[in-house]
């Protein structure tokens, strides 16, 4: 894994489209063509709010013209194919995986300069322009509509002690990123392109090191390979670090199995 793709895409704050087109580059080999159209999606957010001062209006102004003059709203699907979760293909068919337009929309209202951030709502990632210290605008990034204040009251009593994530805290751009390849990596499985699937783990486990997911995603790509003697470790990672996975009795089946099989032919 190149230590340099790594340290661009580790730090909490990046360069959102730089890291998409490095990753592109590296899973696909290929650079996106269409990093211009993103950069002209700036520049008129900025010229469509150099005459408003009201943060509140501005934010409004911003779902108007990425919506509504742009197209964007979509509606949500169970599952997102490869070509979604590309730049390409999710601009020149406004039909991208959420992981990829909240990217996006990060990237662009960045540039106007407001406040923005990811955050997680039960249960999923949503975007929030904070005008001040009183009000914020957070609205689904598919669909495009804002959440009202009622429905955010509901979702954030749903929260328990388990979950992974803080509703309402700013998430980390590394964080964002690796919740794209996490997507990407299904989506591809999902095709069976079994080669750049396995690009993603590394890039994931490189940035993550202990992820048992990720070492168990994996193993399971090895042994697509035939590399069951490498996938072995992987497994047996997993099944220790989350027994009481629903997955890991299955895995622990094929281990037994195959280290009967080992015995036998020595």
């Amino acid at each position: 894994m190149k230590e340099l793709l790594i340290s661009e895409l580790m730090p909490e704050k990046v360069n959102l489209l730089d890291s998409l087109c490095l990753l592109e580059q590296e899973i696909f080999n290929q650079q996106p063509r269409l990093t211009e159209q993103v950069n002209q999606l700036a520049d008129t957010l900025i010229s469509q709010l150099s005459n408003i001062e009201d943060p509140l209006e501005q934010a409004e102004t911003i779902l108007d013209v990425l919506f509504v003059q742009k197209l964007m709203a979509d509606t949500p699907k169970s599952f997102y194919g490869v070509a979604n979760h590309r730049l390409d293909y999710g601009l020149d068919f406004i039909d991208m995986a959420p992981t990829l337009k909240i990217i996006i929309m990060l990237h662009v209202i960045r540039t106007t300069g407001l406040d923005v951030d990811a955050v997680f709502i039960p249960d999923e990632m949503m975007v929030r322009i904070t005008c001040d210290d009183t009000y914020a605008v957070i609205f689904d990034c598919v669909k495009g509509e804002p959440i009202d204040w009622q429905d955010l009251d509901q979702r954030l009593n749903q929260i328990t002690l388990n979950d992974s994530q803080s509703p309402l805290q700013g998430v980390e751009d590394n964080k964002l990123i690796s919740q794209y390849l996490t997507s990407l990596k299904n989506a591809l499985i999902r095709e069976q392109h079994f080669n750049q699937a396995l690009i993603c783990v590394d890039i994931l486990l490189a940035m993550t090191p202990d992820d048992p997911y990720q070492r168990r995603d994996r193993g399971f790509l090895l042994q697509q390979m035939d590399c069951f003697k490498v996938a072995f470790d992987d497994y047996r990672y997993f099944v220790e670090r989350c027994p009481k996975d629903p997955a890991a009795k299955m895995l622990q089946m094929q281990l037994d199995l195959f280290t009967e099989t080992e015995v036998v032919l020595h």
